[in-house]
């Protein structure tokens, strides 16, 4: 993974962001929201499932109407904060709009990397609950 001089940190930020949803698709396999699929809920944004908004993903915010939306004033419910305490999801959610990731590419994808859970021990799911540790160093992460 390398990053281009030519562009600036928001690039290189989602280049990060590619690596994290390319390791996390391998660790959780795709398939769509399910139950025990963290990752896929991880990254549910409203105009995919409306009402159930969680963190999106690295092209679509929480509440984006189209890909690299980042400036968006229009408030979803969304369940971002509750990933911030995974394993203990409680399905707890609250609006959210572009002024929570600063509406822009950089701190978006920053506010969204600070979403990644990272608790110690395992989820329900028998998967890390620090999914840092498959991103920053898959080959060690048991």
């Amino acid at each position: 993974m390398g990053f281009s001089y030519e562009r600036g940190v928001g690039e290189m930020l989602e280049d990060f962001g590619h690596r994290t949803e390319g390791t996390m698709r391998r660790v959780y396999g795709r398939g769509g929201p399910r139950p025990g699929n963290a990752w896929e809920n991880f990254t549910l944004y409203d105009k995919i499932t409306p009402g159930r908004a969680a963190c999106g993903n690295v092209h679509y915010a929480p509440n984006s109407a189209s890909d690299n939306d980042w400036s968006s004033a229009a408030s979803v419910a969304s369940s971002c904060d509750d990933w911030l305490d995974y394993p203990n999801i409680t399905g707890s959610s609250r609006a959210v709009s572009c002024p929570d990731w600063g509406c822009e590419i950089r701190a978006h994808h920053t506010w969204w990397l600070s979403h990644l859970p990272h608790a110690p021990g395992r989820g329900p799911d028998g998967k890390l609950a620090d999914w840092w540790r498959y991103v920053a160093d898959f080959e060690n992460a048991r």
